[in-house]
């Protein structure tokens, strides 16, 4: 077992409740995605030996490849980049979550091509909060309307959004990013919907984003470190 692997993780456990005692949260209400994207199988192993079970995955193929190779353990399986028409059913057919829904066309392929033995697919709408040129997502003023369809899809589960904002100079405008994504989420939990997930904060951004309300981080390099 990679030992830096499981050393790793508890740094960044103890970097999450230390952030929950500021915020006044308890730490069971924040839950830790392993990025572990270009990582091979083995990487994966090592952090399910030190108690992590969540993986995130940003490309499609290679995850595929990942998930098919580690069959034996009860992993569970989240897709957090994005994702093409063509791509769609090895989605739907291999993965748990999936947290970058960001358009109708994408998350009806992803319901019709849901295998049947299969639980619902629980999912994410990606927004793209503070308007990141390069970051995809759909708008705040669009979020409404995608949400309430997304959820009246038969073989999809609507939990929440994710975000992954532009790096803010200071924790405090930060901070206000995560905020507006937290009033968008209570929103649409205001309309009905019963939302439970915000996937917001990384590595760099994780305690701003728990602070206003993250209920799950996603963190690769400080896990399994650099390429």
């Amino acid at each position: 077992m990679n030992t830096s692997i499981a050393e790793n993780l508890s740094r960044v456990r103890a970097q999450i409740e230390a952030a929950c005692q500021a915020a006044g949260r308890s730490p069971h209400s924040v839950s830790l995605l392993a990025v572990s994207k270009t990582w091979g199988p083995e990487a994966v192993r090592d952090a399910h030996e030190a108690g992590q079970t969540a993986f995130g995955e940003n490309y499609i193929q290679e995850a595929v490849d990942k998930i098919g190779a580690l069959r034996d353990l009860p992993l569970q399986w989240h897709c957090i980049g994005p994702i093409q028409s063509n791509k769609t059913r090895l989605v739907a057919e291999h993965f748990d979550w999936v947290h970058s829904v960001d358009r109708l066309k994408i998350a009806q392929r992803l319901s019709e091509q849901r295998p049947a033995e299969l639980p619902p697919l629980q999912v994410c709408i990606q927004v793209n909060v503070d308007g990141g040129e390069t970051k995809s997502g759909i708008s705040p003023q669009e979020l409404p309307a995608l949400a309430q369809a997304v959820a009246a899809l038969p073989r999809l589960q609507l939990r929440g959004l994710m975000t992954i904002p532009e790096r803010a100079e200071t924790d405090a405008q930060m901070r206000a990013v995560h905020a507006q994504a937290k009033a968008l989420f209570d929103n649409l939990r205001s309309q009905g919907l019963p939302l439970d997930t915000l996937s917001m904060g990384m590595s760099a951004d994780m305690a701003a984003a728990i602070a206003e309300g993250s209920t799950m981080v996603r963190v690769g390099t400080a896990i399994f470190g650099r390429r």
